[in-house]
């Protein structure tokens, strides 16, 4: 009886191992890019069991089919109150492939190029935090927080005790911070007290309490970093509302510390950036805000900015930000200056840059000596070669700083900040905010803060690279094996 029921579970077994190799090759490349299906389907392959296990559970890059309508119902909200805004004036010098561009944005994620904008950048970390604390205290009407990681530190505390003055002298402050992303710093607990008491209303973004009915695939998040201060100026960049050190032991007694860049924006512009924390806040809360501000009056000035917002995320059916990317870097004629600290592209962003590059463009990344995230690190490595090969020019900030500022510039007139990198995460998984932005002024700007990160560089050269020990090329090329599903 034993032997039988051993040979029935045996056999039970090796049905259902066959079942799920044959599900899994004929459902997971349904509406995937070969590179993640090849990266699923070998994990399932390896480990059956677990590896399906795992697909179930994070295999889906789409939110919930109700966030997916809500985004649908923002984005006609969007297109109807930015009507006959993307007039801008064509000066010179107009680059002849932007217009195109602008369509694909504004066919993507509805947003519409504005004019009379200005913008200022704030590479220092402190600084970006005094500015924006101001900011709040000269707050009339509303505050619109919006940051991936939000905690209240000692570095933070000034910015929520402006929060807090605000909302006392009755300025509306709303507040979204990432669930997943901030529960697992140290203050959480006492940074939503902090709030409670203060009486600002705040919402956890894409919440993981199944018990609730709040679920999705586990690791989609809402990467955004925003502040809207009465609709007249806007933040955005790469920065985390949390100290430099992301308040983690590891990091303090490694002396590591974050470099960020964020922006600080004014025009019409920041009506884009509102109606992106609209969006959001109508997903968490099912309130759509009414348009609390008044219009914004453009800037007649000669140096004044074209800007346009770029969402992306699992609520649209295109990767925005990579068509955005991919398209700039085609329409490149002169010089490419890329910024981002997870460095890992999908075939068409690889193709894209290497391609650029072999045209004869100036094409230069700039990437950390050290990364924080072990699997993504490895993985950015494992393209170096190719992309030194090509003849893309690889700065490396030194440790134990983590270049953590996402930008990059097109030839002398377009620029890109925000919250994305460069990898297929943001691609695919995170919802991100961009802004592209038109002006000589700015890309000077831009290309002045890249310049002081070489002074803490050091080139990566393709001879040094390729003598690099073999364990690490070990480690570099496995990882890359993961890296569509990081």
């Amino acid at each position: 009886m034993e032997h039988w029921l051993s040979v029935t579970i045996t056999v039970l077994l090796v049905l259902l191992d066959l079942a799920i190799r044959v599900f899994s090759i004929i459902y997971v490349p349904i509406d995937r890019k070969p590179q993640t299906a090849t990266a699923w389907l070998l994990a399932i392959f390896l480990i059956p069991y677990i590896g399906f296990i795992v697909f179930l559970v994070i295999g889906s890059t789409k939110l919930p089919r109700d966030r997916r309508e809500k985004q649908a119902e923002i984005n006609q909200y969007i297109l109807d109150q930015t009507e006959g805004m993307d007039r801008v004036r064509k000066d010179h010098p107009w680059p002849p492939w932007l217009e195109s561009i602008v369509a694909l944005n504004r066919g993507l994620g509805s947003m519409p190029l504005v004019g009379g904008n200005s913008a200022e950048l704030y590479p220092d970390y402190d600084e970006s935090y005094a500015e924006m604390t101001r900011a709040i205290d000269q707050a009339r009407r509303f505050i619109h927080v919006e940051f991936y990681i939000a905690t209240l530190d000692d570095t933070t505390r000034p910015f929520f005790e402006a929060l807090a003055r605000a909302q006392s002298r009755g300025v509306t402050v709303r507040f979204l911070l990432d669930h997943w992303a901030s529960r697992g710093y140290p203050d959480y607990k006492d940074t939503l007290a902090f709030l409670d008491r203060a009486g600002i209303e705040w919402h956890l973004m894409l919440p993981l309490k199944p018990l609730q009915g709040k679920f999705q695939r586990p690791d989609l998040r809402n990467h955004r970093k925003i502040m809207v201060i009465d609709g007249s100026v806007a933040f955005t960049g790469s920065q985390n509302l949390i100290d430099k050190s992301y308040d983690l032991e590891s990091h303090k007694k490694r002396h590591m510390a974050y470099k960020d860049l964020f922006a600080r924006f004014e025009g019409p512009v920041v009506a884009g950036l509102n109606a992106l924390f609209v969006t959001d806040w109508y997903s968490e809360t099912d309130e759509l805000l009414l348009r609390e501000s008044d219009p914004v009056q453009r800037a007649d000035r000669g140096d004044a900015l074209d800007c346009q917002v770029v969402p992306s995320g699992p609520g649209f059916d295109g990767e925005n930000n990579l068509r955005l990317f991919n398209a700039l870097l085609y329409s490149a004629q002169q010089k490419v200056s890329i910024t981002s600290p997870y460095f890992v592209p999908d075939d068409s962003m690889l193709y894209a840059i290497t391609t650029t590059a072999q045209r004869g463009v100036e094409v230069e990344l700039f990437v950390g000596e050290m990364g924080d995230h072990a699997m993504t690190w490895h993985a950015q490595r494992s393209y170096y070669e190719g992309l030194l090969r090509a003849g893309v020019r690889i700065w490396l900030y030194r440790a134990p700083t983590i270049l953590h500022a996402k930008h990059f510039t097109i030839d002398d007139e377009v620029a890109v900040i925000g919250s994305s990198n460069m990898d297929m995460r943001s691609f695919s998984l995170n919802l991100e905010v961009s802004v592209m932005v038109r002006g000589s002024r700015f890309v000077d700007a831009l290309r002045e803060v890249q310049d002081a990160y070489k002074e803490h560089s050091f080139e990566l050269t393709l001879e040094s690279w390729v003598d690099r020990p073999r364990r690490s090329k070990v480690l570099d090329n496995v990882a890359r094996l993961t890296a569509a599903l990081q």
